[in-house]
This record gives structure tokens, C-alpha cells and sequence, in this order.
């Protein structure tokens, strides 16, 4: 792509000046709050479903058969599709938010986006402290789901457009370490709630959401808005105003009439989720799809669901959900710093390929060390095999937090062209949160079904998603984002051929309307015609 005095993309790589400013630091920690917010979300509902005040007020029958001396079993106890949807419903709630949160995004910005989110998290987290009956526990939980939608949608494209290109991977990924973080403090805050005399303390769980709420909230306010954004709704002194603040120069030139001319051609398409289904927009499609179905796909859940059995058979005894959550949720932290630090040095796809090798190890000594040692109602593990175990639980989840974690988010919020943006981040979200409750809704299920199982069918999605890897996942490191198309797409040795020229049509009649120039017509996929 050219714009201004820029030179062709295809010409030669351009860097567009910029400092690290504090403002951009600041600005992206404060935005990734929103992944605080989501991680303790996820990682409270596990330990209040856990706890026997919670299940005997709201889930009586699941609480009648953790209670039953004659059910004894590993994988069947918590099999219940009501305590799912609990924890499901968030995540279908989120679905269908994200679709109003791409309209917000677009048209209002990614600020108030922000802001709404951290609305519905206070809100819902009121509301779920205070349920008395199970209605009001799920309406709790749905009011978080929207926040989920409209938090997922607007702050991996704020990461990804406030940042400098050379560092853009490793800000945006503060969106998943505040992930892991929040799941970490909910672990240690359900540890410690859980041995409350007097059946409240899963109201105090719950009810500490609103620390990452306020700080959502209290972010989304100081935030500035994104130079993309603001050009995009035409505020372009401002745009230009607010690039060079976050730049730390004056020589920001280029770099504004790149965002112009995207944000110009944007403009043509009236229709941007029609759009994505134009030919050339196709293979991000594609590969955006891809990627939130195999983050879900690895089996992250089926470990953080079974390590606590598991620590417990090597002897850790009542202490075992604490020990797992500390280990785990450190292992978690510290190796999504891990892909801060490396994703813009080694790239994305050395740390996926690195990354399936290992999780496809880890599931496989995993399913065969439960398979041989581990019946259904005993746990008849050897220390040294429940050792081996928790080494390879540890290995794998570092393995997924320094690749398919925080890469299943960034690598999509950073290849579509500013004309579908914000659409594409709504497939991402909804692609996302449809897989995350199906595996929600499904899962305990399944693992009663399967058994050890689940790990080898885990195992066997991660190495088709290695291979997709391999073959069809371009790398985007160090490329600005207005460049994807000339210097990722029109190279790749795949999706090239969707890269036509001719295709290009931002709509019938507009300045982009390319594809008729010359007389061509073939080559239009009926899409474009819509």
C-alpha cells in the first residue's frame, strides 16, 4: 500500500519513526485491564462451582453427588449441564454483545468501548455477589459476558494500533498476561474464600471482581483514543494530534497518511461485515477462524480442569487446589512474560511450531501415564509417575501461554485492513466465545465419557494446528499493519492467488472500484456482487 510520499511497500520495508513513550506503556496497561477482568471471570467460576455452600444453595444435585459416598469417580462427579451453563452462559452472553460492541467500536471508538465493558462488569459483579436465587446468579453472569464482548473486542485492536510496530507484539500481549494474572488471583482468592466459616465466602469471590471492573473502568477514562480510530470518524487534527504524542516525534508524517488513506478507503466500504467475505479478504478469514478454534482446541481446559486430581494423587493431600493454582497459575504468568519478551525477536510462528511440539509431548505422557496408572475411581499413581505428571501439566501450559494464549489474540487483531477491522475482531470474539462454550458446556461431559482420553484427542488437534502452522500461517512481525497486504498476503505462496488486483473492490462505484478498469470481470466471487 502507498500513501502520501510513502514509497511502495513492495518496494522496500517501511519503519515509521517512534519512541517507546511512557503515555504508550501507561495507556496499554491501563487498556489491558480488561484481560485482568476476563482471566478472573474465568478462573472464579471453577472455584465457587467447588465450593459446597455455593453448589447446596444454587446446584443441589450436584452437591448431592459430591456428597454420595457409593459415586466414586474421578471424571464424573461434577457432570452437570446447569453448573455448565453457569459458566457457559458467559461466554454466550459475550457472543452476542460483540456484535453491537463492533458497531461501538467503529462508529463511537475504542474508548467508549472500553468504558461500556467496564459498566457491564460492574454491574454484573454486583449483582452476582448479592444472587439469592439461581435467575439472578445467571443474569449476574450474562451482564459479565457483555462486558467480555465489548472488552475483547476493543482492546486488542487498541494494543495493536497505539503501539510501535517493532514492539507491538509484545504490548498486545499484556491483554493475555493480565489474562493469566487474573486467573491466578482468582485461584488464590477462591483458596482462601473457600475456608470462610458460614457459607458466604463465594460472595466474597465473586464480589472482588469489582477490583479489575474499577480498574477497567477507571482506564477506559484515561485512555487516549487511538489515532486510527479518531481518523477513522474524521477527527484527523486530532489523530494527528494524539499519533504524535504516543510517537515521541514530530516526523510522523508518513505514518499519518498511511492511517489517512486506509481510514479513506474504509470509507467506501458502507458494508464492512459484507465485505469480509470478498475473495481478498479471504485468507485473514480464514486464518482468524483457524486460530480461535485451535486455541480451544488444545486442551488448556482439560488440564486446568484435572491438575488439581492430579497434584493430589503425588501427595499434596486437602492443600491440592492451592498448590495447583499457585503452579500453574506462576507456570502461566511468567511464560506469557516469556512471549512478550520473544514474540517480536523470534517471530510468531517459531513460537507456535515450538509450542505444538511441546503440548503434543505433554498430552501424550499425560494420557499414557493416566491410562496405565489412574482407574476411574482410584488414583493409584506411583510418586515418582505423579511427579512426571506434573512436570508434563507445567510444561504444557507454559508451552500454550507463550503461544496459542496470547497469539490466538494478536495475530488476528493485527492482519485485517482498517475498511474491516473492526468487523474481523468481532469474528475473532464470536469465533472465540461460540468454541469456548461449546468446550464449557461440553467438557465435563466429555472428560466423564472419555476419560484419559480427552488428552489424546487434544493431542491430535494440536498436531493438525501445527501443521496449518507449517503450511498456511504467514509471519507478521516487525510489518506495519497498513502493510499486511502488500508485504504478507501478496507473498504468502497460498493466499497470493486471493490477492488479485482485480479483487480489490471496496464497493460498486467508488474510487476503489478497481476491478472493471481494464475490463476484467472474471475473477469476482458472487460476495463482491452482494
Amino acid at each position: 500500500m502507498t500513501a502520501g510520499g510513502l514509497a511502495p511497500a513492495k518496494a522496500g520495508a517501511v519503519e515509521f519513526e517512534a519512541k517507546i513513550t511512557p503515555i504508550v506503556i501507561l495507556s496499554c496497561i491501563m487498556a489491558a485491564t480488561g484481560g485482568l477482568m476476563f482471566g478472573y471471570d474465568v478462573g472464579v467460576s471453577g472455584g465457587v462451582t467447588a465450593m459446597p455452600d455455593f453448589l447446596e444453595k444454587f446446584f443441589p444435585e450436584v452437591y448431592g453427588k459430591t456428597q454420595d459416598p457409593n459415586l466414586n469417580s474421578n471424571y464424573c462427579k461434577y457432570d452437570n449441564q446447569s453448573l455448565q451453563m453457569f459458566t457457559s452462559s458467559l461466554y454466550l452472553a459475550g457472543l452476542v454483545a460483540t456484535f453491537f460492541a463492533s458497531w461501538t467500536t467503529r462508529n463511537l471508538g475504542r474508548k467508549p468501548t472500553m468504558l461500556i465493558a467496564g459498566v457491564f462488569f460492574l454491574v454484573g459483579v454486583v449483582i452476582n455477589a448479592a444472587a439469592q436465587d439461581l435467575a439472578m446468579l445467571i443474569v449476574g453472569r450474562v451482564l459479565l459476558g457483555c462486558g467480555v464482548g465489548f472488552a475483547n473486542q476493543a482492546v486488542p485492536l487498541f494494543l495493536s494500533e497505539i503501539a510501535p510496530t517493532r514492539i507491538r507484539g509484545g504490548l498486545n500481549i499484556l491483554f493475555q498476561l493480565n489474562v493469566t494474572i487474573g486467573i491466578l488471583f482468582a485461584n488464590l482468592v477462591n483458596y482462601g474464600t473457600a475456608k470462610i466459616k458460614g457459607g458466604w465466602g463465594w460472595r466474597l469471590s465473586l464480589g472482588l471482581a469489582g477490583f479489575p471492573a474499577i480498574l477497567l473502568t477507571a482506564g477506559a477514562l484515561l485512555v487516549l483514543e487511538t489515532p486510527n480510530s479518531l481518523i477513522e470518524r474524521d477527527r484527523l487534527d486530532e489523530g494527528k494530534t494524539v499519533l504524535r504524542k504516543i510517537r515521541g516525534t514530530d516526523n510522523i508524517e508518513p505514518e499519518f497518511l498511511e492511517i489517512v488513506e486506509a481510514s479513506r478507503m474504509s470509507k467506501e466500504v458502507k458494508h464492512p461485515f459484507r465485505n469480509l467475505l470478498k475473495r481478498r479478504n479471504w485468507p485473514q478469514l480464514a486464518i482468524t477462524v483457524a486460530m480461535q478454534i485451535f486455541q480451544q482446541f488444545t486442551g488448556i481446559n482439560a488440564i486446568m480442569f484435572y491438575a488439581p486430581v492430579l497434584f493430589d494423587t503425588v501427595g499434596f493431600g486437602s492443600d491440592a487446589s492451592l498448590y495447583s493454582a499457585v503452579i500453574i497459575g506462576a507456570v502461566n504468568v511468567v511464560s506469557t512474560g516469556v512471549s512478550i519478551y520473544s514474540v517480536d525477536k523470534v517471530g510468531r510462528r517459531m513460537l507456535l511450531l515450538e509450542a505444538g511440539v511441546q503440548m503434543f509431548f505433554a498430552q501424550v505422557v499425560i494420557a499414557i501415564i493416566l491410562g496405565i496408572k489412574v482407574k476411574d475411581n482410584s488414583s493409584d499413581l506411583h510418586r515418582g509417575f505423579g511427579i512426571l505428571v506434573v512436570l508434563m501439566v507445567c510444561t504444557f501450559v507454559s508451552a500454550f501461554a507463550w503461544s496459542w494464549g496470547p497469539l490466538g489474540w494478536l495475530i488476528p487483531s493485527e492482519t485485517f485492513p482498517l475498511e474491516t477491522r473492526s468487523a474481523g475482531q468481532s469474528v475473532t470474539v464470536c469465533v472465540n466465545l461460540i468454541f469456548t462454550f461449546v468446550m464449557a458446556q461440553a467438557f465435563l461431559s466429555m472428560l466423564c465419557t472419555l476419560k484419559y482420553g480427552i488428552f489424546l484427542f487434544f493431542s491430535a488437534w494440536v498436531l493438525i494446528m501445527s501443521i496449518f502452522v507449517v503450511f498456511l500461517l504467514p509471519e507478521t512481525k516487525n510489518i506495519p499493519i497498513e502493510e499486511m497486504t502488500e508485504r504478507v498476503w501478496k507473498k504468502h505462496w497460498f493466499w497470493k492467488r486471493f490477492m488479485d488486483d482485480n479483487q480489490e473492490v471496496a464497493a460498486p462505484g467508488t474510487k476503489a472500484d478497481h476491478s472493471l478498469k481494464n475490463g476484467h470481470s472474471n475473477g469476482l466471487d458472487p460476495a463482491s456482487q452482494l
